[in-house]
């Protein structure tokens, strides 16, 4: 079995480490509508009727990298896109504290405060990882989750044990916070290019919306998320969990990420191995914004598993 190298992992959980980045650029100025703040999270509301689906977005992302999503999903369902504090325009938390954690806790107030029945969680990226969490830690709360390119365990990570995970973490956390505003800008349309997107030319329309989010809250959220292990959480969450696996041949031919696309679909599950009913779905072409790069491929994923519930 391949593992992912912990000097790699960066490069692979980027929308982690401006780290798997998401767009929507063709909807992102469009007129958004009205929004309400539910602990640390921004809130919109689409549609009227149906099951609940929580949208949540990647790091230094907002509901713009859903608006396809939304557009299919609010037909049939009632759609609550959130904003993590201190992205897409959406400022920090003045008082401090784990933002991670504080994200998580917000997403129970929310479904408590809106007497949400049975939602359905569905998160890129670090999206994912704390809709597994949560899956873990409220189980009887949600119907399933449906994680796009997020896992439960930073990829790498397995490979340490907590104390050098958490130092690794607060390494690369030091470093993003470091970042100058010219230096942040070049990151994202590399990591665009180099992970994020198949597409070139898209990936350069996409990178400046990342740049709406505060740096300095990234790096808290990545380092966060890097040093939190929800592998023994999964052992509760007994509801169908689906986890999109993006696979682009070119970027794993050779060195030490080079591997097939049912290799990392097998790792990807290797991590999600404590969940009873999770499953892998392997999708390609595709980077890590996989509902950019194929998104008919990624639509039909999610309305395949709505559609099981």
């Amino acid at each position: 079995m391949h593992r992912f190298p912990v000097r790699t992992a960066g490069l692979m959980r980027c929308g982690f480490a401006a780290l798997w980045l998401a767009a929507g650029l063709a909807h992102a100025d469009a007129a958004a509508p009205a929004s309400k703040t539910v602990g640390t999270l921004t809130v919109q509301r689409h549609g009227d009727h149906g099951r609940p689906v929580i949208l949540i977005p990647g790091l230094t992302c907002g509901p713009w990298e859903w608006q396809d999503t939304i557009a299919r999903l609010e037909k049939d369902h009632v759609v609550y896109a959130v904003t993590l504090a201190g992205f897409d325009g959406v400022p920090a938390p003045a008082d401090g504290g784990n933002l991670y954690d504080r994200a998580d806790a917000s997403l129970l107030q929310l479904i408590k405060q809106e007497h949400l029945d049975k939602p359905v969680l569905v998160g890129h990226s670090i999206g994912g990882s704390l809709a597994l969490r949560f899956a873990g830690e409220h189980p009887e709360l949600i119907a399933g989750v449906l994680a796009a390119d997020g896992l439960p365990l930073f990829p790498g990570m397995d490979r340490v044990d907590a104390t050098q995970r958490q130092a690794i973490a607060a390494k690369m956390g030091e470093k993003m916070a470091a970042q100058t505003p010219e230096q942040a800008k070049a990151y994202a349309l590399a990591y665009m290019q180099k992970i994020g997107l198949v597409d070139q030319a898209a990936a350069a329309r996409y990178a400046p919306l990342t740049m709406r989010s505060d740096h300095k809250a990234a790096a808290a959220y990545a380092e966060q998320d890097m040093a939190f292990d929800g592998r023994p959480l999964l052992k509760n969450a007994h509801m169908p969990i689906v986890e999109i696996s993006p696979y682009y041949a070119p970027d794993f031919a050779s060195g030490p990420l080079a591997m097939s696309e049912q290799q990392k679909a097998d790792y990807y599950r290797s991590l999600l191995a404590n969940a009873p009913q999770a499953k892998v779905v392997s999708i390609s072409p595709a980077r890590h914004f996989v509902m950019l790069d194929q998104p008919a491929k990624f639509q039909q994923a999610l309305d395949d598993f709505l559609k099981s519930l």
